[in-house]
């Protein structure tokens, strides 16, 4: 792909690499290495994961920093990994899902969007939003089983003296992500399990489609900008005439500020669902002395009698963060791992 640097004067020209499309890849080298690349990802960004979702089922609002002093203290440095093992588990087909659904989807709709007769920006916005939606709700089949069971061992405090700041969270005890897996299908069965699925849709699949389609408009603003900055005239009102091929470090300086700019978009637009979600996966209700799930009736009354809609908000520094970091460090990977995974010349041609 080459961007001009402007309509009227292109003698400026910024050469970024070209796109890699689906069929350009070593299907195996890129599920084989991503698997490895986002495992580490995954367990970087932990631990503001456990901040987050705390955060989001405690009745009062509670500091960042006053949450990481209670779990620290009454549980130690392995309270910020509770369900990590579990979550990491899942993590492998889940990504493989979707990035199998976001790559397919991206080249097929790009395509018949530019035959369309889509601009190159809208087209790109189009495709990446279409590859969104579609990936969030693919990987959703394996996450939200293992969402609700990592985010229940996530609130289970091993010190009776932090649960005060989290009542209402499930009575049972689980030991690891099997016996709460087996607890809870047997509990509630699988209903259990993909409790919360259908808000999960609704806050990841327009989270992802937001994302991405905002991801898409910034990065290709932020490099036009540039070039119109490396295009302008001079005192003379003669073009500055150059040619631009950025490096590695401008490459992910750039897609790592359109991945914040896109991840503050979508927090901001989902984070009330999300926060309904965290509460209906993980907190339960008693009822004439049983225990019961909650409803989202029930969730939405909650909050607003707990802070009003402020309450929906709760653990959005974290959030905010976790999208940035994560978005961050998972597109810049992403675009590695495509390059590492491109098939060589002679294999793409035969």
């Amino acid at each position: 792909m080459s961007l001009g640097a402007a309509e009227d004067d292109s003698a400026s020209e910024i050469h970024i690499p070209a796109d890699i499309d689906w069929h350009m890849l070593d299907k195996s080298k890129f599920f084989f290495l991503g698997a490895a690349l986002f495992s580490g990802v995954s367990a970087a960004l932990y631990p503001i994961v456990v901040l987050k979702t705390r955060q989001q089922v405690s009745h009062t609002p509670i500091s960042c920093f006053k949450m990481s002093y209670a779990i620290m203290r009454h549980e130690g440095f392995r309270g910020f990994y509770r369900g990590f093992g579990t979550s990491l588990t899942g993590t492998i087909p889940a990504r493989a899902l979707y990035m199998t659904a976001l790559e397919v989807t991206k080249s097929n709709v790009g395509s018949a969007t530019v035959r369309l007769g889509f601009s190159d920006t809208g087209a790109m916005a189009i495709a990446n939003a279409a590859a969104g939606l579609s990936s969030a709700m693919a990987a959703q089949l394996v996450w939200t089983p293992i969402d609700v069971v990592s985010q229940r061992l996530m609130v289970q405090s091993c010190n009776r003296s932090s649960k005060t700041t989290l009542p209402n969270v499930s009575s049972y005890k689980y030991n690891n992500g099997i016996d709460a897996f087996r607890k809870i299908l047997y509990a509630d069965g699988l209903r259990g399990l993909y409790r919360g699925f259908g808000i999960s849709i609704l806050t990841y699949a327009p989270s992802n489609a937001v994302w991405w389609a905002s991801y898409s408009v910034a990065h290709r603003f932020i490099w036009e900008s540039f070039g119109c900055y490396m295009n302008k005239k001079d005192d003379n009102g003669l073009v500055n005439a150059c040619s631009f091929r950025p490096d590695c470090r401008a490459m992910v300086a750039v897609q790592g500020l359109s991945a914040a700019m896109a991840s503050g978009v979508s927090a901001l637009i989902t984070m009330p669902l999300d926060t309904i979600k965290t509460r209906l996966q993980v907190l339960d209700v008693e009822e004439n002395g049983q225990r019961k799930p909650l409803t989202m009736t029930h969730t939405v009354r909650t909050l607003v009698k707990e802070g009003g809609f402020a309450a929906c908000y709760r653990g959005l520094g974290p959030r905010w963060a976790s999208m940035a970091m994560s978005a961050t460090t998972m597109i810049t990977t992403y675009e590695f791992l495509k390059r590492l995974s491109t098939k060589t010349h002679e294999s793409f041609t035969s």
